[in-house]
């Protein structure tokens, strides 16, 4: 399977991360050909069951489609825009996009621990909460409930997307100024029940 963070050597750390619009299914192909041309990319991935009459598989999926992530390199701006599969560099006024450090570095902590993690619906508003213990210690989010479980939303703004990772109640703490209530767990956060993707 493709890694998920590729860092080559080449690469500044200190530089800004970007997204690339990809060709639909190209996601893969353009992270694998940019790292191989020495560029750092991150591609997060998540595992689903399809099934078909005959058979079943579990496959890994991109949970931004149609995105790939890149940190700097745009020296060579031609030779990534050259690559097979990229559509477009992700703009915001006429300039590279750029997306927060703490928003990558939030959905990578959630891919590297193998959390169960899936793509959600956008959301901007909500009960913000930060994750005190775990995993995911320090993350903010947004807390939805799904199916009977908690899901700490994370989203890239920039692009309007969001994914939702499960935590456990107990884990969680509402953020000072937020309008969560935090009552006994049975009636927490039941307002904010959300339909699964």
């Amino acid at each position: 399977m493709l890694p998920v963070h590729s860092r080559p050597n080449k690469t500044n750390g200190n530089e800004a991360w970007h997204a690339l619009h990809t060709r639909y299914q190209h996601e893969k192909v353009v992270a694998e050909l940019l790292t191989r041309q020495g560029f750092e990319t991150f591609l997060p991935l998540y595992t689903t069951v399809h099934r078909w009459k005959d058979r079943t598989k579990r496959l890994s999926l991109p949970l931004f489609p149609c995105y790939v992530f890149l940190r700097g390199g745009f020296d060579r701006r031609l030779q990534i825009l050259k690559t097979p599969g990229v559509h477009a560099i992700v703009e915001s006024a006429g300039r590279p996009g750029v997306i927060p450090e703490l928003e990558i570095a939030a959905i990578q902590r959630a891919v590297e621990n193998s959390l169960r993690i899936k793509p959600h619906p956008f959301l901007e508003t909500g009960d913000w909460v930060k994750i005190k213990s775990g995993p995911l210690v320090g993350l903010e989010g947004i807390l939805v409930r799904q199916q009977d479980q908690l899901r700490l939303v994370l989203s890239v703004e920039m692009l309007g997307r969001s994914v939702a990772v499960e935590v456990d109640p107990l884990h969680a703490e509402q953020v000072s100024g937020s309008d969560a209530r935090l009552d006994p767990p049975r009636a927490r956060w039941g307002d904010v029940d959300q339909s699964p993707v």
